[in-house]
């Protein structure tokens, strides 16, 4: 694949991973990216989000069934699995670990171009602070080799926010705890009633 392959999320798919993130803060959460390449071939745009689980990240069968779910209603609306987003359980772990390229590399096989975001916390809590602009997490794109490899989002243009203002509204839902309305394929899975598509989460 071409090393220029850009990636840009939509805002209201960003939005929802960090709510989900913060809504467990205490736990390692992960979800799926959902979006299409760009006609020019050299924008993977992340249209939407779904957060997928809060516990027991690593476990198989729950993860084969959410992926079925969530390729089936999003192939309807000519939109696929385009990557994977983790935040992990401690503040000061920036590493990427085993699962989330576990899974990552699952995602790779249907979507070669699949890209992994893993949540910044330290931009997270630099964000309430200070109006940071930038998005609050880091790109990983898979090499040649099949390993991993951190996009420094500074400079290289490769991730963006499609809507400047995100976190600007961002702030506005994590001051008014909007993250308690966030409902994750664990919470589906527990009750079948709760929706995992977030339909009125921005209503």
């Amino acid at each position: 694949m071409g090393s220029e392959l850009k990636y840009e999320i939509a805002q209201n798919a960003y939005i929802k991973l960090v709510l989900h993130s913060l809504k467990h803060k205490t736990s390692a959460v992960n979800g799926i990216l959902i979006g299409r390449i760009s006609p020019s071939n050299d924008v993977v745009e992340i249209a939407d989000a779904v957060p997928l689980f809060h516990s027991h990240l690593g476990l198989l069968p729950q993860l084969e069934i959410s992926l079925i779910l969530i390729e089936e209603y999003f192939s309807a609306k000519g939109l696929n699995i385009v990557g994977y987003f983790h935040a992990n359980e401690r503040f000061d772990d920036h590493e990427l670990g085993g699962v989330a390229k576990n899974i990552g590399d699952h995602i790779c096989r249907y979507f070669p171009q699949a890209a992994i975001l893993l949540l910044d916390n330290k931009k997270l809590d630099d964000l309430k602070k200070s109006k940071e602009r930038s998005a609050v997490m880091q790109l990983y794109v898979r090499e040649a080799s099949k390993n991993w490899k951190v996009v420094r989002s500074e400079g290289s243009a490769r991730f963006a926010v499609k809507e400047p203002s995100a976190n600007v509204i961002l702030l506005d839902y994590i001051a008014t705890e909007k993250w308690n309305d966030i409902v994750d394929f664990d919470d589906h899975l527990d009750d079948i009633s709760k929706d995992w598509l977030n339909p009125g989460l921005f209503n």
